[in-house]
């Protein structure tokens, strides 16, 4: 366990690290070597190595919401690499670096364009019927910290990453369904401004899914040879995106089928009136079965003018 102390006091920061079993353990051991003593409420952040996520972290989330006062609002995070490395190579080139990261988080809290979660939000989803809880994952090394994409977990372990695609689809169909930047290098493409309009269609006997999107952008940059598009042209380049999209979406969502997780909370779509609702059990079943298609329609607005 390591914390950057102090938190409040005037001083130069150092990294705490004392090597423990148990949580309560490493709190008594931060108070041995420090002389003033750590107040568990001014807890923010949780960050938890990629390896312990991946055995299941219930017992530290146990833990830490039996403690009245730790707030359950603190913000959890998944890290790869070695964090300690990164904590002591910026301390001496940025000041208040702890206070950096809280205000990161915070900043995207609510807004999309990346997965940000508290204790709170990851109990619920935890606790909630076939829901997967999702929690942002970074990447740290001694002169960088980098978001890497949403961990998705089954039950309270870690067991899948999205790469960078899977990541901006999941953030347009799910989190916030608008990405300032949406990079397409398969393509040499990239979107601008793009928003999504998503509908989701289950039929009654939870065999069939359907996902149409309605995407909205401007073609902000092409790495290719084009000064003046065509109309047909600009068609071309619209259906190429489409026919690509569905492509990559639906192995998206088939990977979450093969690894019978639920990030999306699709299950709340077998929620109809007078029927009993799925339990976790029946519809982690359906889902793997699942008939998946998805449906793209793409509106783009081009930069430059279009010749007929």
């Amino acid at each position: 366990m390591s914390t950057l102390i102090p938190p409040l006091v005037k001083e130069k920061k150092r990294l705490l690290t004392v090597q423990v079993d148990l949580l309560k353990e490493g709190m008594k051991g931060f108070n041995l070597k420090y002389y003033r003593e750590l107040k568990v409420g001014q807890l923010r952040m949780l960050l938890i190595s990629e390896e312990i996520a991946k055995e299941g972290i219930s017992p530290l989330i146990d833990t830490i919401l039996t403690d009245p006062d730790i707030s359950k609002r603190l913000y959890v995070a998944i890290v790869r690499g070695d964090f300690d490395e990164y904590m002591n190579s910026q301390l001496g080139v940025q000041e208040d670096l702890d206070y950096y990261l809280y205000r990161m988080f915070k900043h995207y809290d609510g807004q999309g364009k990346l997965t940000v979660v508290n204790l709170h939000q990851f109990m619920k989803m935890l606790h909630s019927p076939a829901n997967s809880p999702v929690v942002p994952v970074f990447e740290a090394s001694s002169g960088n910290f980098q978001y890497q994409g949403t961990g998705i977990f089954k039950n309270d372990k870690l067991i899948e990453t999205t790469n960078k695609m899977e990541e901006q689809i999941y953030q347009l169909i799910d989190n916030d369904h608008f990405l300032k930047y949406f990079p397409i290098r398969d393509l040499s493409f990239v979107l601008g401004h793009v928003t999504a309009n998503v509908q989701w269609y289950m039929d009654k006997k939870y065999s069939e899914l359907k996902l149409t999107v309605q995407l909205n952008g401007r073609l902000d940059e092409i790495a290719r040879e084009h000064n003046l598009l065509t109309r047909d042209e600009f068609s071309k380049f619209e259906t190429e995106i489409e026919l690509y999209l569905e492509e990559q979406t639906t192995k998206f969502l088939k990977k979450l089928q093969e690894n019978k997780v639920d990030p999306l909370q699709l299950r709340k779509y077998t929620l109809r009136p007078f029927s009993k609702p799925l339990n976790g059990e029946e519809w982690s079943n359906r889902w793997e079965q699942m008939e998946v298609t998805v449906d793209y329609d793409i509106n783009i607005q081009p930069l430059t003018d279009i010749k007929n």
